[in-house]
């Protein structure tokens, strides 16, 4: 296994292509994942925490729908998902090109 930091970081980078095509943030980081995490040490860590909170961040959306009729409470997660994915996808990004390991909050371990 070779070690390759600045394609773990651009995995995480990926995730920001949602505010270009709208699904290319979870597709992505996916085939990356899928394609290198037997070859780079560190990528399967990475590639698992990423998609990991892409679907946190898909249920928490499902769960705002209805939130909305409830006092407005799900417009207001609807709006901060987009900025967190970003904020996130930037910091993991950095630390990802440092060697240090991902951190995305509001995220459940679907995959182990």
């Amino acid at each position: 296994m070779k070690e390759d930091n600045r394609l773990i970081m651009l995995m995480h980078l990926s995730q920001l292509l949602d505010f270009i095509t709208g699904i290319g943030g979870f597709i992505a980081p996916l085939v990356i994942w899928l394609v290198k995490k037997d070859e780079i040490y560190a990528m399967d860590k990475h590639g698992k925490a990423v998609i990991n909170f892409r679907i946190s961040m898909f249920i928490l959306g499902l769960i705002a729908i209805p939130l909305i009729l409830l006092l407005g409470l799900g417009i207001v997660i609807i709006v901060a998902i987009p900025f967190i994915i970003g904020i996130f996808a930037i910091i993991n990004g950095i630390k990802a090109n440092n060697g240090e390991n991902p951190y995305y909050p509001l995220s459940y371990q679907f995959i182990k």
